[in-house]
């Protein structure tokens, strides 16, 4: 087994939180709680591991994902201790450390200025959380593993009034769209992009 991604998030901001309510067809998590992602190669036994996560603590499932390459679970609860605990279950049923994750690595990121009122309709089509107004700013960022892309929402969403459009936290690549105001989304990605420098582990992906 390869574990991908293993992130906690101390406090679910409220629009991350949101955004889960809207993609989740689990238990939905709720602003202010802690939460844990958790990404795995393969797919399949992600089963196993909400398993020994929900047997030992109180957390809930809020998106359990599983496809043919990977998988991908998130549980919260309000105790930060009993998602902590989660976590220890969940590698240890895996017979993993958190050292065995992947580093958090940065793929691409567009930043997009006064954007035209076509192509934030675009946008909007697609998109699970607020809307992007025609004129603001579009900052789209890429990540793998994709679970990471939780982690850089929820930092982006502490350190800016910014606008949080859609998050892709599962498949080969994450992705984070926000929206809003050029200086605040330049401060929103800077956080973003700093958390995920943070996630210490084993090397990225092998290039090409």
């Amino acid at each position: 087994m390869q574990l991908r991604t293993f992130i906690h998030i101390d406090v679910l901001q409220p629009q991350l939180a949101g955004f889960f309510q809207t993609v989740s067809s689990g238990f939905q998590p709720l602003a202010g709680q802690a939460a844990l992602i958790v990404e795995i190669a393969p797919g399949i036994a992600i089963n196993s591991l909400t398993d020994a996560a929900l047997k030992h603590t109180r957390v809930l499932p809020g998106m359990q994902i599983v496809e043919r390459s990977y998988g991908l679970v998130e549980v919260h609860h309000f105790d930060q201790g009993d998602v902590r605990a989660a976590g220890e279950a969940m590698l240890s049923r895996a017979g993993l450390k958190v050292e065995d994750r992947m580093q958090a690595e940065i793929v691409s990121r567009e930043v997009i200025t006064g954007i035209d009122a076509h192509q934030a309709m675009l946008v909007n089509r697609m998109r699970h959380g607020q809307l992007l107004l025609e004129g603001e700013t579009l900052y789209v960022l890429e990540i793998a593993p994709a679970g990471y892309a939780a982690l850089a929402a929820n930092e982006a969403e502490k350190a800016a009034n910014i606008n949080l459009l859609e998050v892709v936290t599962f498949g080969q690549f994450g992705r984070l769209y926000l929206g809003g105001r050029e200086e605040e989304v330049a401060q929103a990605a800077a956080a973003a992009e700093r958390a995920l420098r943070s996630v210490t582990g084993r090397a990225p992906r092998a290039k090409g």
